[in-house]
């Protein structure tokens, strides 16, 4: 090449350079727009007060709603009974302590039981186990495409959670079965989960490399599917030191509300649940979902989004919330509780365990306003699922409208009201995103709307991350 082409390289390389950063400045913060953000933001006395007591106190306090009459109304024309608290202590498992809930409360009402916990960690033991095949064989699955495909950056970002959706409970207890509290307690690891899965994990994405080599190296699928099942045993291992190990055979003692024995028997798991639970987990519920940034009346499935391999994809059927609620409503009157899941810390006032949009004022505290929609918020990112409780009560007005809603948690006895959350209705249409039912509560018009073939949506929607 000549010196001229040199030339001419080095100004043609030079006149991009200078013309993007040209653009770099018109884009930024200039001198001049700083002197004007500072002279229209000149401090009055009041906001001087506003950022001395913002000096002292957090946001919530100050903006706190002293007056607010849903902090006090504690009455519901229709409630579930319902007997004893849970608490999922630190850990993200709050979809298995209300998936659990439902089907205790039937199990309670049933046999005229006192208090009675299904035990989570035997639940949980068999979750952790099906959510590192699932990594695993979706590695395998996925080993052709590289490593930063998008499919694996995800794959490799989330091999192993303790959150997750009522597609969890449905599919693990109707595989495993269920055992009472006393037959595999709680260990400190199950309360506390993060420790535990972070080794996991870490063992987990070294024996996705491996696999993934197998792969590339041509080795048979049998002798991948070989190898996965070691890996799979030292998973096994992993959990039994931190969770316990799983009983094939208990004996059960059933006692009545006052204690007294009625019955004692030996068990399997899965005799258990068929004994005190049965019905078909897999059929006799349907997932509903509101999410307004996208098309009502119609069905979609997460890709990625189950706890077990051989499980189908959770699949739901979005629907507007009058709909949602008229469903809501007649289980509550029909004394059944329900799978549900919010956006359980917007406007949570913990002192009174009350969720309302009355409870806070952040726009006359900050000078400004929120003028987001939910699907505006959904969009963005600003909302999604978080959290899953047991939706029990309701508090109707004459006309059949619902005006408050009550959940039983699983944050333990202390928390909001003994253990419960209250929520005003305009909060539950706000930020409400999954319910559960059962089928026979929902119209058949709207359960043939379940046949249509879903939209299947990326593993890495952001609204559709497991509830913890």
């Amino acid at each position: 090449m000549s010196n001229l082409h040199h030339l001419r390289a080095a100004v043609l390389g030079l006149a991009v350079s200078l013309a993007a950063s040209a653009a770099l400045a018109q884009g930024g913060i200039s001198q001049s727009m700083l002197t004007k953000i500072k002279k229209d933001n000149a401090q009055n006395a009041s906001d001087r007060i506003l950022s001395n007591a913002m000096a002292r106190y957090n946001i919530n306090d100050l903006a706190l709603r002293a007056n607010n009459p849903a902090s006090r109304d504690v009455w519901f024309s229709n409630e579930v009974p319902s007997k004893g608290i849970s608490d999922q202590k630190q850990s993200g498992r709050c979809w298995l302590f209300s998936g659990l809930n439902v089907m205790r409360a039937k199990m309670i009402k049933n046999y005229s039981l006192g208090e009675f916990q299904f035990s989570q960690a035997y639940v949980f033991f068999y979750d952790q186990l099906e959510k590192s095949n699932l990594f695993l064989q979706a590695v395998v699955d996925n080993a052709k495409d590289p490593i930063d495909s998008q499919q694996n950056a995800w794959l490799f970002q989330h091999p192993l959670s303790d959150g997750g959706t009522f597609c969890g409970v449905r599919d693990l207890v109707s595989k495993y079965g269920l055992v009472p509290a006393e037959v595999m307690p709680e260990t400190t690891s199950a309360n506390n989960t993060s420790r535990m899965s972070q080794l996991i994990s870490l063992k987990l994405r070294e024996f996705a490399l491996e696999l993934r080599s197998m792969v590339a190296a041509g080795k048979k699928p049998a002798a991948i599917e070989a190898r996965k099942a070691e890996q799979l045993s030292t998973v096994w291992h992993m959990l039994s030191i931190c969770l316990g190990t799983p009983p094939e055979k208990f004996t059960w003692t059933r006692r009545d509300a006052s204690g007294k024995a009625v019955d004692t028997r030996e068990y399997t798991p899965r005799q258990f649940f068929e004994e005190y639970v049965g019905g078909d987990l897999k059929n006799d519920f349907v997932m509903l979902m509101n999410d307004p940034s996208r098309p009502y009346y119609k069905v979609y499935t997460v890709d990625m989004d189950r706890h077990v391999y051989d499980a189908p994809d959770w699949t739901y059927l979005n629907l507007p919330m009058d709909e949602i609620e008229d469903i809501a409503i007649a289980s509550i009157k029909d004394s059944t509780m329900m799978y549900m899941s919010c956006d359980v810390g917007k406007f949570y006032d913990a002192k009174s365990g009350v969720l309302s949009l009355d409870n806070y004022d952040y726009g006359e505290l900050l000078g400004t306003t929120f003028g987001m929609n939910k699907a505006d918020r959904i969009r963005t990112g600003a909302s999604a699922s978080s959290h899953a409780m047991t939706l029990m009560a309701v508090d109707l007005a004459t006309d059949g409208k619902a005006m408050k809603w009550k959940v039983e948690n699983s944050w333990g006895p202390t928390a909001g009201q003994k253990g419960h959350l209250i929520m005003t209705d305009g909060w539950f249409r706000e930020y409400l995103f999954r319910l559960v039912p059962e089928k026979k509560y929902v119209p058949e018009a709207t359960l043939q709307l379940m046949n249509q073939t879903p939209v299947r949506l990326p593993a890495w929607d952001p609204l559709f991350q497991g509830e913890e």
